[in-house]
């Protein structure tokens, strides 16, 4: 087992082949999707990062897989899809695919004879019968807030039935949806001006989000494509150990950074 709370410059699967099997609690990470950014032109082997992201996670444990898709000649490629599936073919369950919405996109990409781009799937992939840790975000607020449940609900057979929330109060906020939005860009993803650094930063917002959601305090929060710390980052400021992955000695220099200024 490599020591914890350490970012490792090295390929990914290799790294991951010296994880213990059913050790780590969550993934969180956004890998080289397409050709999208170019990385200083490493590339990785999907297929086989998957089969170890399958061995290395615990029963109960999730994969959170934050992928979108190039157009080539006014054809999208389907390579998030495509991964989707292989995930499956793994054995990982598709447990849910979210939407992560760039709120404020202030100069769109508009081409191909489509509308701009604002989006980015994230894929949550779950090992075993059930999720074992699921913290529900609640922070929409409810219009009714405050007022006195009273309805019905329809059966199978037609019939209906009293509500069992009849008599209590609509609580203040509801459960968030599986469409999150953030800002994005630099000042908004993140404060640490090193970080931009990095050709493709994705928000601190949106990983504490998942962190805080699929794991708990001590929990060990894998990011095997690390880029500029983010994962590593969230995961310290929220009580979490991390360990990840990263081939470019630039980007891993950049996440020490953040790592040393930003905790």
């Amino acid at each position: 087992m490599l020591k914890l709370n350490n970012i490792y410059q090295m390929d990914c699967v290799e790294g991951m082949r010296m994880l213990h099997e059913n050790s780590i609690d969550l993934t969180v990470t956004s890998p080289p999707y397409d050709s999208l950014r170019t990385y200083h032109g490493y590339t990785f082997n999907f297929e086989d990062t998957a089969k170890e992201l399958y061995r290395v996670t615990k029963e109960g444990g999730v994969v959170v897989w934050i992928v979108a898709d190039e157009t080539v000649n006014g054809d999208e490629t389907g390579t998030s899809f495509k991964q989707a599936l292989f995930f499956k073919e793994c054995g990982f369950k598709l447990a849910d695919t979210m939407i992560y919405y760039k709120t404020d996109l202030a100069f769109p990409r508009y081409g191909h004879r489509k509308y701009p781009s604002a989006f980015e799937y994230m894929f949550v992939f779950s090992k075993g019968r059930r999720i074992e840790t699921f913290n529900l975000i609640r922070d929409r607020p409810n219009k009714l807030a405050g007022q006195i449940m009273s309805g019905t609900v329809r059966q199978a057979d037609g019939t209906v039935k009293p509500s069992r929330a009849n008599g209590k109060a609509v609580a203040e906020f509801g459960a968030r949806s599986n469409v999150w939005g953030y800002s994005t860009g630099k000042g908004k993803s993140s404060s640490d001006e090193v970080a931009f650094r990095h050709p493709a930063i994705f928000p601190e917002a949106l990983v504490q989000d998942h962190i805080l959601s699929w794991s708990n305090e001590g929990h060990i929060v894998l990011d095997p494509f690390m880029g500029s710390g983010t994962t590593a980052k969230m995961a310290m400021l929220n009580n979490r150990n991390y360990i990840g992955f990263e081939v470019s000695k630039e980007y891993v220099e950049i996440a020490k950074l953040r790592l040393a200024s930003g905790i």
